[in-house]
């Protein structure tokens, strides 16, 4: 299998869902940019490029992701266009507050193998 390396690739637009609930009309699905699962455990990735925000509606589905007991969230800051470049990332804890988790590819390696290696029960 191929993994993807398009920085072209499209999003899916969810914009004619936007009023289909008439009590909360801005609800509209969100995505995640990456999920793993191992061993009923899961990693969320949400990268943003530097200058880029988290969406309130993003953030409110981070936070509720990461107060569950088997989901780690983690919010990446960087670029996949020609290589993986990750200048920082963050940890979304159980509270929803964000802590510094680390700087740049090798260090997110790390962190990668870690999650995998706990989840596994290793």
């Amino acid at each position: 299998m191929k993994l993807m390396r398009n920085m072209f690739a499209t999003h899916t637009d969810y914009a004619d869902l936007k009023g289909a609930i008439p009590t909360n009309p801005a609800f509209v699905p969100s995505n995640v940019d990456g999920i793993c699962e191992r061993k009923g455990k899961f990693l969320i990735m949400e990268w943003k490029r530097p200058s880029e925000k988290v969406s309130e509606g993003q953030k409110i589905l981070l936070k509720a992701l990461a107060s569950k007991d088997d989901f780690m969230v983690v919010i990446i800051y960087g670029n996949t266009d020609n290589s993986m470049v990750i200048d920082k990332y963050f940890l979304v804890q159980k509270d929803g507050s964000c802590m510094l988790a680390g700087q740049g590819l090798e260090m997110f390696k790390g962190f990668y193998r870690q999650w995998y290696e706990l989840a596994d029960g290793n």
